[in-house]
């Protein structure tokens, strides 16, 4: 497969994921681990916490049933409700580019399957001695799905532990009551095309990093980072200080919309 630059690598990453999908069958990881040793290979999981982390938590639990034979293919599952389990390339990609560490406090917005919760949950819990633990909050606006995610993780312990926890919710307006966040992660798209005025007075559409919802970016502590999906990309916003962001693009994505309510 051909090598991703950093200004077209939405793009590459969707011309190999095209690639991928055309031999799945042929060449689809049977277990776990081969899926992650796949996702080393191809260059998309690169820290070795993150390894770990890809090692240990085993998509196929957050497969329905019918879907356990491909499990590991490296392309997304339904999981009913009109969502999906996000292809492994994609996960993967974003979870390098959020850089979360043991001890954060983090944000999931839009549980889905429970897959990316549980990753950051073993992310986050991996300090040792006296450290802080830290801690995930997995909001989803479907009942279902959160109540089935809640399911496919009891076997890890998160919940128990207090690690983990799951809220059903609008992700949209984030989740105050555990704010601030050292980290946000997003696994639906902000679709919302607003147009906004420029200084000159001309109508222009506003920038992917502007279309991330105020509540987000409130909730976000000084240095922390969102990564989300806008639109057709994913977007990289880092909070500089209180009213300052720095954003970043990466285009050639496609992500189930964002569903406020």
């Amino acid at each position: 497969m051909p090598q991703c630059t950093a200004d077209f690598e939405g793009l590459c990453l969707l011309y190999q994921a095209m690639e991928v999908g055309l031999h799945k069958i042929r060449a689809m990881a049977r277990t776990n681990k081969e899926l992650a040793e796949e996702l080393i290979r191809d260059g998309y999981l690169k820290s070795p916490l993150l390894i770990r982390a890809f090692r240990a938590i085993n998509r196929k639990d957050f497969v329905p049933k019918e879907f356990w034979d491909e499990a590991y293919g490296n392309y997304p599952l339904d999981i009913g409700e009109r969502q999906t389990i996000s292809q492994p390339l994609t996960v993967a990609f974003m979870l390098e580019l959020l850089s979360s560490q043991p001890g954060e406090n983090i944000l999931d917005i839009g549980t889905g399957s429970g897959w990316v919760a549980a990753i950051l949950a073993y992310v986050v819990s991996q300090n040792s001695g006296d450290q802080n633990v830290g801690r995930v909050i997995s909001i989803e606006r479907i009942k279902k799905l959160s109540e089935s995610a809640e399911k496919n993780l009891r076997k890890y312990g998160f919940i128990k532990k207090g690690i983990l926890k799951f809220i059903v919710g609008d992700g949209s307006r984030g989740y105050e009551a555990e704010a601030p966040y050292d980290k946000i992660i997003v696994g639906a798209a902000v679709q919302v095309a607003e147009i906004r005025r420029s200084p000159e007075g001309r109508r222009r559409t506003a920038a992917a990093g502007e279309r991330i919802p105020i509540a987000w970016k409130k909730q976000l502590k000084v240095g922390g980072r969102i990564v989300a999906p806008v639109g057709n990309s994913v977007v990289v916003v880092d909070k500089i200080s209180e009213k300052k962001f720095r954003s970043r693009e990466y285009f050639g994505f496609s992500f189930v919309p964002l569903v406020k309510g």
